[in-house]
């Protein structure tokens, strides 16, 4: 990220640019009036019908929504009885967004202005992810391709199935693949790489190790580190300890996350490899004319340094870690039996955070691994998902074009006059027969008042003869005759056709005179 302050129509306006998106100041300044133009064209055709004798109204939710995150805040602090002003208005406030690439034009240029003229705080930074795609394909709530929390929940933060710990493996693997400076990819089988052969092989296997072999060699406290038997190994890793904190810190600063979840679990890996390098497991040995008790007393001072320093290490690594695994560092401090206040920033890369001759609590697994199964049933569940939403989908479509294909075409516009000549009369029938050699035709004979009449009708599949008899009808009366099936039919009984092609007979709600106009 980059931040410009230009002057321009009177007031500053702070432009925020991420290198991956925008990564030239021409770029950006024709980025910006093409997303004005954009915006000024869909808000014209967003205009809301006058109300109230008022103008047509525009509602923009960009103009609006921003305004929540100040309301928020100041929701927040009366909760909490605190001051709301100072993270809006005071300039020692560092006041940073966390957007997606979509959001850079709100977040740089609408909101900002907005701020600006309102005395509020500009914003320090605007770091913009790209986005994140689910198994090979945007997610998509709408057609259930997304991770549920719910689901996630359920099938891994319950107690009995890992609890706190499930809820950082996915903290860090959403970290670990943020989309900071392009698109990027959430696979359950990369979750499952991720926690197996990182958090369970390096972070928690280190720390379980030292635990082991400290209550193992050490009689669960806290060894002495002997300055005199200190080599090469114990020196650099005390460096690698030390150096830690400003390059994370630096690293954090620069909101590269990912890069600084990486020297976390890296710093363990070095702790890993301390560990072989020293070997403290091994039983000791008398040198050549040595005897068995100096020997002893010097292998064991090696030993001392090296569990000291992995103990070191691992309370600094509860501290590193916390930003990204706080269930994790918990589980730490309670196997180190000391306060939270040892996770404050300003302790990390110090030697002295846990005490000689300490004792310490017995060792337990920080993490568990994620079994293929699971990892299986996800993707199931994930697919299985897609499918019900496509059915659905499928189902909805089906309904709105039977919907559609229900609502008549319009035929060609008339004149009234045309309207005006045909006679629409009531009438009832009083016989009804199939026509013989059509499956289709009814010959019905139709009371009028003024004359009875034989009228030939499709409806022979929907209507069974003596069941219609005395049902009152509307006819065209002044239809010409026509022949069917050798009978000559004196009109037309008018019926609607229902959305499933039944036909319902067209009538008034009560029984009127035969022959009564219908206008």
């Amino acid at each position: 990220m980059r931040t410009i302050e230009l002057n321009q129509h009177g007031f500053e306006v702070i432009r925020f640019t991420n290198e991956q998106v925008l990564n030239d100041t021409d770029n950006v300044i024709n980025a910006i009036l093409l997303k004005l133009a954009e915006r000024k064209s869909k808000l014209s055709d967003s205009e809301i019908p006058p109300s109230g004798g008022g103008g047509a109204k525009v509602l923009y939710v960009w103009f609006d929504a921003p305004i929540g995150y100040i309301s928020a805040t100041k929701q927040w602090a009366i909760d909490n009885k605190k001051e709301w002003e100072p993270y809006w208005y005071d300039k020692e406030t560092k006041l940073v967004h966390f957007v997606g690439k979509d959001n850079i034009v709100f977040h740089c240029i609408i909101f900002p202005v907005m701020l600006k003229l309102h005395g509020n705080i500009l914003p320090d930074n605007v770091p913009a992810n790209e986005f994140l795609n689910l198994e090979g394909d945007k997610m998509s709530t709408s057609r259930n391709w997304k991770v549920d929390m719910r689901d996630y929940i359920n099938d891994f933060v319950k107690k009995e199935n890992g609890g706190g710990q499930c809820v950082d493996m996915l903290r860090y693997y959403l970290t670990q693949i943020a989309p900071e400076t392009k698109d990027s990819e959430f696979t359950w089988k990369g979750f499952q790489d991720a926690v197996n052969s990182e958090l369970v092989s390096i972070f928690g296997n280190f720390i379980n190790r030292t635990w082991v072999l400290m209550h193992k060699l050490c009689n669960g406290k806290v060894p002495k580190l002997h300055e005199d038997a200190m080599d090469d190994n114990d020196r650099a890793l005390i460096e690698d300890i030390k150096n830690a904190k400003s390059r994370i810190e630096g690293l954090l600063e620069g909101f590269k996350f990912r890069e600084a979840l990486f020297d976390v679990i890296d710093l363990s890996r070095k702790g890993n490899q301390y560990m072989q390098k020293k070997e403290p497991w091994k039983a000791p040995l008398p040198p050549e004319g040595g005897s068995l008790d100096s020997s002893v007393t010097a292998v064991q001072k090696k030993i001392d340094n090296c569990i000291h320093l992995c103990l070191q290490l691992t309370a600094n690594l509860a501290i590193f870690a916390n930003p990204f695994l706080p269930n994790t560092a918990k589980s730490m401090l309670q196997m180190m039996k000391v306060v939270d206040k040892i996770l404050d920033w300003e302790n990390a890369g110090k030697l002295k955070l846990l005490s000689v001759g300490y004792s310490l609590r017995e060792p337990k697994l920080l993490f568990r691994k994620i079994e293929d199964a699971e990892i299986t049933a996800q993707v199931e569940k994930l697919k299985a998902g897609l499918k019900k939403s496509m059915a659905e989908t499928e189902n909805k479509t089906r309904e709105t074009k039977a919907n559609e294909s229900s609502v008549p075409v319009t035929k060609p516009v008339i004149q009234y006059d045309d309207f005006a000549r045909l006679d629409f009369k009531t009438g009832t029938i009083i016989a009804a027969e199939k026509v013989a050699k059509a499956d289709k035709l009814l010959k019905l004979e139709v009371d009028l008042g003024f004359e009875k009449r034989t009228i030939v009708s499709g409806i022979a599949l929907h209507f069974n003869p003596d069941a219609i008899i005395g049902k009152q009808v509307v006819v065209v009366a002044n239809l010409a005759p026509r022949k069917m099936k050798g009978i000559e039919s004196n009109g037309m009984i008018l019926m609607a056709e229902d959305k499933d092609g039944k036909l319902k007979f067209i009538n008034p709600d009560e029984k009127v005179t035969n022959g009564s106009p219908v206008n």
